[in-house]
């Protein structure tokens, strides 16, 4: 039995109407010989969006790119509206950026600190040290505002990270790693933060993460990076649309020839574990017993190949299979 292959992935812009919070056209990065971003051209919607890719794929740089940071050597990036080349302090006043890696000042309370950021962003000195102690309260710290951030833990240093990006009100927040270390409820409590500034005070921001299901749990869109250019982009409900019905099939035998007759077969597929692989049949998921049929293509397969079936089973599609489908089993 022969499938078609997939439909490739969207690449989409903002919906009608919707003016970008961020918009690449034809951005090209080099460090010396290497080429960080080769020719990006996307566009960020108003909203949440989750930043995905590899180690080397070219977030940081896309980040460093919005922030004014680096000049690129071809193509011009926008950002709400700004030309970053043009205006890269017009556009930083209006951005909030939480780092990957510590950057507190040593012997400064938290207050102070959050305080001193609001100041460098343009606040007057009595309005920031205010909306230090609102931030402040508002991310968990307001009972440890007065200790010195040396004495924070790693989730409290975390958040007071998210409370100096937070302290001028920008229209736009890059989060880059912001569960970086932080244990299970930690983590949690980080991302109904994430949440709450999207959905309920509507800020705009960008999640740059290799935890896939913090991007499921927070955005609405994504943006995959790899190898300096953009693998996909879109709706997460468009991304995880219907392309066909998804399987966890678990195999005895050779299970890495049973993977390449799927892919000979034009099938989109991953193994998740020596035995274990995901697969996507792309039947009409409202098709009469289209479920019975792809369970016995399957096995099917699996008995042309020699291999025993184990167990089978109708999954869900996640980010885990979009990021697989662009990058392979790169992280």
């Amino acid at each position: 039995m022969s499938l078609p292959a997939p439909a490739p992935l969207p690449t989409t812009a903002p919906p009608p109407g919707a003016t970008p919070v961020v918009a690449c056209d034809g951005l090209t990065v080099r460090y010396g010989s290497h080429l960080a971003l080769s020719d990006v051209s996307v566009a960020f919607p108003p909203g949440a969006i989750g930043l995905l890719g590899p180690n080397g794929a070219g977030k940081s740089t896309l980040i460093k790119s919005i922030l004014g940071l680096v000049r690129p050597d071809a193509g011009r990036m926008s950002v709400l509206g700004l030309d970053v080349a043009g205006d890269p302090l017009g556009v930083r006043a209006r951005i909030g950026y939480m780092p990957e890696h510590d950057a507190h000042i040593p012997g400064m309370t938290a207050v102070s600190f959050v305080a001193y950021c609001g100041e460098l962003a343009g606040l007057p000195g009595a309005s920031a040290m205010q909306r230090a102690h609102e931030v402040l309260f508002y991310v968990g710290l307001g009972e440890a505002r007065y200790r010195t951030v040396d004495t924070y833990s790693t989730g409290m240093k975390q958040r007071i990270k998210l409370a100096q990006a937070l302290v001028h009100d920008p229209d736009l927040l890059l989060l880059d790693e912001p569960t970086n270390g932080l244990d299970p409820r930690g983590r949690d409590d980080m991302l109904r933060l994430i949440a709450d500034l999207a959905q309920r005070k509507g800020i705009n921001l960008v999640l740059s993460s290799h935890l896939l299901p913090d991007v499921e749990t927070t955005c609405q869109h994504v943006v995959v990076m790899h190898q300096g250019a953009v693998a996909a982009a879109g709706p997460i409900a468009d991304l995880l649309g219907q392309r066909g019905r998804l399987y966890e099939i678990r195999v005895k035998g050779d299970s890495a020839r049973f993977g390449m007759a799927l892919r000979a077969e034009g099938v989109e597929c991953h193994d998740t574990d020596e035995a274990t692989w995901r697969v996507v049949v792309p039947l009409a998921a409202d098709a009469p017993a289209a479920h019975d049929a792809g369970v016995a293509w399957l096995c099917g397969m699996a008995a042309r190949e020699g291999v025993q079936v184990r167990h089978v089973r109708a999954s869900m599609h996640s980010l885990e299979d979009v990021f697989a489908r662009v990058v392979g089993g790169e992280r």
